[in-house]
Order: structure tokens, then sequence, then C-alpha cells
């Protein structure tokens, strides 16, 4: 097969997937697509927010969905200079980037034939014989150029994209691939540098994707079913600190307690107010050694396990709403949020949660469940330690996620304490996939330091990094007590949401 090296013309580009008409309303509440931008370009057809796996880094799926036909075609070895020189020629020239690595060789040349391209630009070491039939010229690699390929290639002007099709607001990450990024820009997408995989992390995003349809790139996104659910959740109200997650975007310090006084926790030991007020001067001794907002929080004990059976049977006194009011009103007042925490004894945990509908119905109160205070028939608490198991919890959040989402209300903590293996035992069947829902694994153990990294240590093997780590410090059990500076500095990794008890 005859290679040769030529000049390029500037790509001609047809979409795939053009919009003739307007969508009907995605199942997530928002408008699809109209058949054109205000450029006059016609839109791509989108039924809602999409995300676009791109699960082997290489670009193709992201050219699939964007490009119908491509006369140029850029490919990139799987190295930063070689994607960043790809990928700035590639928005140059409107034209998808595909990056070859060790085993998609097949598929790469696959591609360039279905986009019927006529000539390919090689950025880097390739083996042009896997290119299939099209020209080849090279590109001349700056390998000075290997710093932070993504953040080049986002900010990669793309206003003169000569692209048809008018594709929609991109979201990328650092883990998105270089080619999906460059494949988007050269399309003339807008693309947005997210920290994190959810369109709900920063004030601007939520705004952009609140107003319509917008595509995110890599599987980090949790697939279109979670991104759709998260998207659709943008117009529900930001947290304190700033966007719609309840981590990451800030970190949190809490007391726990109970209304009724210092014997439950700290929280009780002073009025609402009082105890705000001493809570905010903890909060601002962790703020020096944190760039994230660190807001107050209060863990309220709204059932409190018992030792006797109570009127019903279930060992654990629910008191009522009206008595956790004033501290809720206290915290959230303050810019802070509230965790209710349930400790059923024999009673159900979605039976009490359904108690406290009424202050879940808020946006800054979250839900905890302390499976140590969960005890089967015949059993008293304190005569072991409890436990849960995950089909009780994923009913829970089942019924919180629905309650969130039909109230129209941002994302919600949903805390589980754990402090031995045996609380949780089948705790990698808990659902973690709710965008409604922030899992928070709250390992509340005491003792000596090294008793505590030790349960810290093991709590987080073979978990999700779905869940965010919570750390207890106990005044008085603790031997000694962290202070701000070691939790922050010393516990790693350093946890999102710190109570005192």
């Amino acid at each position: 097969m005859n290679r040769r090296v030529v000049s390029i013309a500037t790509a001609t580009v047809l979409a795939v997937s053009l919009a003739g008409c307007a969508s009907d309303t995605s199942p997530f509440g928002l408008g699809g697509s109209g058949s054109h931008s205000s450029s006059g370009k016609p839109q791509l057809e989108m039924s809602g927010p999409e995300a676009i796996d791109d699960s082997r880094g290489d670009g193709i799926d992201v050219s699939q969905r964007l490009f119908k036909k491509s006369d140029v075609v850029v490919v990139a070895a799987d190295n930063p200079a070689a994607a960043v020189t790809a990928g700035k020629e590639a928005i140059k020239r409107s034209a998808p980037v595909l990056t070859v690595k060790s085993d998609n060789a097949e598929l790469i040349g696959k591609e360039i034939d279905r986009l019927g391209a006529k000539t390919v630009l090689a950025a880097g070491d390739i083996k042009t014989a896997d290119l299939g039939d099209a020209k080849v010229e090279e590109l001349e690699v700056d390998p000075e150029s290997d710093q932070d390929a993504v953040r080049q290639i986002v900010d990669t002007p793309n206003k003169n994209s000569k692209h048809p099709v008018a594709v929609p607001d991109v979201m990328v990450t650092a883990e998105t691939s270089p080619a999906a990024i460059a494949t988007a820009k050269a399309a003339g997408a807008p693309v947005h540098l997210l920290d994190y995989p959810d369109p709900r992390i920063t004030p601007e995003t939520m705004k952009v994707a609140a107003e319509g349809n917008t595509l995110a790139l890599g599987q980090q996104f949790g697939g279109t079913e979670y991104y759709a659910g998260a998207s659709a959740m943008a117009s529900n109200g930001e947290l304190p600190g700033g966007g719609g997650l309840v981590f990451p975007g800030r970190r949190m310090i809490a007391y726990y307690g109970h209304p009724s006084g210092p014997a439950l926790g700290v929280m009780g030991e002073r009025p609402p107010k009082e105890s705000v007020e001493h809570l905010q001067q903890l909060v601002d001794q962790y703020q020096e050694f944190e760039d994230q907002p660190v807001v107050p929080a209060f863990e309220i004990i709204v059932s409190v396990a018992s030792a006797s059976p109570g009127p019903d049977g279930n060992y654990t006194n629910e008191f009522p709403v009206e008595d956790y009011v004033p501290y809720i009103d206290a915290i959230t007042e303050a810019g802070g949020y509230a965790v209710i925490d349930l400790q059923p004894g024999r009673a159900n945990f979605l039976d009490q949660a359904k108690l406290y509908e009424e202050l879940l119905k808020r946006p800054n109160v979250g839900l905890a469940l302390d499976a140590e205070w969960k005890i089967g028939p015949g059993e008293i608490p304190l005569q072991r330690v409890g436990s849960a198991e995950a089909q009780e919890i994923n009913e829970v959040a089942e019924w919180l996620a629905q309650l969130t989402r039909e109230n129209n209300l941002p994302q919600k903590a949903f805390v589980l304490h754990q402090f031995q293996a045996q609380m949780l035992r089948d705790r990698d069947q808990i659902r973690t996939d709710y965008p409604e829902l922030a899992p928070v694994l709250h390992a509340d153990g005491h003792g000596t330091p090294d008793l505590k990294f030790e349960t810290w240590n093991v709590l987080q093997e073979g978990l999700s990094d779905r869940w965010f780590m919570a750390w207890k410090n106990f005044i008085d059990e603790d031997t000694p007590t962290f202070t701000p500076e070691q939790t922050y500095r010393e516990v790693d990794p350093r946890p999102w949401f710190v109570s005192y008890q």
C-alpha cells in the first residue's frame, strides 16, 4: 500500500444525528434540543443530558457521536506531548482526534474508514500501516508541550469551528481523555473543565446544566442515567459553601448530640444559638488548614436507643419533630448543615425516617443511620454492637432519593456509621448510585490514635470511590483528642465530615 505525505485542505465535516425537529421533554424534566441553534446551525439531536463513556480513552466514542464524516482525522500517539499537538491541530481543522494505543489499532482503522477520511495527520510515533488507505502527513511534536495536556487543549480557542452542527456545552474533568476533549472542541462545543465529575460542582456549571442539555465525556460521570439525574437537580438551589453537591465543594465540622442535654453529646450542652457560636470557633480553626469552605453542622440524634422497651416495645425513643427545629433553624441560619441521626433499636430504619419526613424536606438536612443501635428480636441495646443489612439501608436510600427528587431539593448527605466490619456485613451491596444522595461512611471508633487509624484504614478496604469519609473526635474517650491541625494533616484521606462527641 503506497503512503504519501501531502498538504491538506481544511477538513470538511458532517455531523451525525442532525435534529430534524425539537425533541420532547426528557424524562428528567429537561427539554430536548431544538432544530437550530442561535448560530443558525442545526443542533445535535439529544433526548436529554448525555454521558459518553469513552472507556478506552481513545476518543472513538466521541468521534462516533459528534462526526458523521470528516475529510481529515488527526491521530496521536499515547503520550501528553502528542496529545497536545494533535488536539490543537484538530481544533484548528475542525477534525476529530483518535489516540492510538497498544490494543486498538484495528478500531482506529475502522473509525478512519467510517469517517471517510482522505487524509490522516499523525502526531508522535505511530505505525502508519495501521491507518488504512488515507494519505498520511506527520505532525511535528514539541516535546516541551507535555505539561497538563487536558488544560492546554481546553484552553485552545475554537470559535471558528467549521463543524456544521451546533454541539451543546460539554463537561470534562482531568480524567477525560485528551482525544475526547479535542474532538468536542473541534466540533465547536463550549468545554467546561470540572474539578469533580458532576455538573453541580459549581454555581456556574449548575447554571449551564439548568439551561439545557449538555454532554459529559468520560465514564467518571457515571453514565447517562446518573448524569441526567444530576443535571435535572442543577436548578434545585445551592448548599452552604456554594454548588449543589454536599461533597466536594465544602467540608463540615459538626457537633453531635441531642437537645435534652450533654449526656448524649456536646451539641446539647448549650442552647441552639450558643451551640452554633461555640462550634463556629472550632470551624474557624479548621479553616486555617483547608482551601475549600468549612461550614458548621449539627448531627442531631432524633431517635435514641433505650435499654427499656417503651410503650411500643422497640427499644428506642422517637422524639417529636418540634424538639429539633430550634437546633436545625440555628445551624442553617448560620450557613450550616444538619444531619438527623437514627438509633432504631428493634424498629425499622425506614419507618423511623418517615417520622421525620418534615425535617428531611428541608434543603439543608441530611440523614444518618447508626447501625450500632440496630438490634434484632430478643436483643437489647448495649448487649452487643448492632448491625444492619444492605437491603434495609437501600430501602431508606431509595425513599430518601425519591423524597429529594419529588421536592426539588439539592443533594442530601446520607451517612452510615461504622466502626466494625460486622456492622455493615454486606456493605458492597449498598447502593451509592443515586445522584440525590452523597454517601458518607462515618468511622466513629474511639481510643488511641493507633487504634483509630487502624479502624479508619480497615473500613476503607474495598470501599467504592463514591463514598466520602467522615471522622469522629471523642472529647472524653479519645486519648488524646486530635486537634484540628492533627485531624486535617494526619488523617488520610482528609475527612469531609468531622463530628465531635
